[in-house]
């Protein structure tokens, strides 16, 4: 560093630090007296252990009752104890990130997970962020391809789309976003794995990523054990880091396995600071902070972040609190249905109750034309399949059932596909005309 761009830093270094003392410790909360500070702000709590050992634990400010400064600890609380030194930073939490990151593994703070020193000519970003202002964000008009023919054909994604991926538990959501990490044209993936259980953050990186996916990949992992307040910061350094790669140009692909987690995690946070339940057990912050999660991906004047977020839906109920509030944040929702996997269709995409808001704006019309076509015939077939089965339906009563029940077998036949198969648009969008124009024909 230069030595006039040191002076200019010099007044900015602060001449003094503020100090507290923990005063109480309840459930996941610690209460101190002091040190001055504001919410969001991160502080060092100075902890001597009983073999002498002394550490620093990192807190958040999470609130504030009279003059008590309530705070939440990135890491477990067993070794505080009455009269903890709390030091004040003064600053939110922040992550260092850059080029060198790509390929590694990292814990909600940025750190690598497997215990290697971070690269060095990394920056620093803070975690917390304004979503880009609305004029700011360029129309969404160019398609982003995934490699799997079901959303490429039949609900095409733009740069800069968000998606949500709604199902239950065990109907393919994590093997569904490795093949989308694995085959998408995207310069970037940045996953977030937020909530998981520890055997399936591993299985997750090689089974369904891949080394071919994890190459060009940044993975933010937040297992379910950790505190709730680290969760919830896996969610916001993946967005962090991934807001950082967009602003230098790139076309960025973000998946977040789940956003259901990183709501439960805040819903943690708020009842243990005394906020009344609302929805289903629900507090109003987790319906506060979604939006400002989910509205900061998206395009801006620089680059694109296309995101796609996984809900995991409580007993199939699409319409429960969490898969409602997201379903009308984002611009599209895929649905993965548990009756399909049953059938052995994988992905078990369920297009009738699936929509992309942006595949009209973004696609030609005969692509359009041809994906509404078959999806018609698709819902003839669903519609009379229970009259079909028990043979109360007879050929020639409709035309339109006959000629679906005709080219059931060849949709079913388009929207299946291995899990290790990647498949160019060009090819999904080809297949699904030809498809379209036969059935026409």
């Amino acid at each position: 560093m230069k030595a006039a761009t040191l002076a200019e830093h010099i007044p900015q270094i602060p001449t003094w630090k503020k100090y507290g003392r923990v005063i109480r410790v309840v459930g996941l909360m610690i209460e101190s007296q002091g040190p001055e500070s504001s919410i969001g702000d991160v502080c060092l709590i100075h902890v001597n252990r009983s073999n002498g050992q002394k550490v620093i634990l990192k807190a958040e400010v999470v609130g504030f009752q009279d003059e008590i400064v309530v705070l939440m600890p990135y890491t477990n609380i067993r070794d505080i104890s009455i009269g903890c030194l709390v030091e004040g930073t003064g600053k939110p939490l922040e992550v260092k990130v850059g080029p060198a990151l790509i390929g590694k593994v990292l814990d909600s703070m940025g750190l690598p997970v497997d215990g290697s020193s971070l690269p060095k000519g990394l920056l620093s970003t803070i975690t917390e962020q304004d979503p880009p202002n609305p004029l700011t964000r360029p129309p969404i008009d160019e398609k982003l391809e995934v490699g799997v023919k079901a959303i490429d054909g039949m609900l095409t994604v733009g740069k800069g789309q968000r998606v949500g991926i709604f199902a239950g538990s065990g109907v393919g959501k994590s093997t569904l976003l490795g093949m989308i990490a694995r085959n998408t044209n995207a310069d970037l993936n940045v996953i977030a794995l937020i909530g998981e259980r520890g055997r399936e953050v591993r299985e997750f990186i090689e089974r369904d990523l891949g080394p071919e996916g994890l190459k060009r990949s940044i993975v933010i992992a937040a297992t379910s054990d950790q505190p709730a307040l680290m969760r919830i910061k896996g969610a916001f350094t993946a967005t962090a880091i991934a807001e950082y790669f967009r602003d230098r140009g790139m076309n960025v692909m973000l998946m977040m396995d789940s956003v259901t987690r990183v709501a439960m995690a805040q819903r943690e946070i708020g009842l243990a600071v005394g906020e009344p339940p609302a929805t289903r057990g629900y507090t109003p912050s987790v319906f506060s902070i979604l939006p400002k999660l989910l509205e900061r991906t998206g395009t801006n004047l620089h680059g694109t972040i296309t995101a796609f977020y996984t809900v995991l839906v409580d007993g199939d109920d699409m319409n429960e609190p969490i898969a409602d509030a997201v379903r009308g944040i984002l611009d599209g929702h895929i649905v993965l249905d548990r009756t399909l996997a049953n059938k052995g269709q994988f992905p078990a995409i369920n297009i009738l109750k699936s929509v992309s808001r942006l595949m009209n704006h973004i696609s030609d019309q005969e692509h359009v034309t041809a994906a509404e076509y078959l999806r018609n015939l698709y819902y003839q077939y669903d519609k009379s399949e229970d009259l079909i089965n028990i043979g109360a339906y007879k050929k020639g009563s409709s035309k339109e059932i006959d000629e679906a029940i005709q080219y059931e077998p060849l949709i079913v036949d388009y929207l299946k596909q291995n899990y290790l198969e990647k498949v160019p648009m060009d090819t999904s969008i080809s297949q699904l005309r030809q498809l379209g124009s036969r059935s026409e024909s």
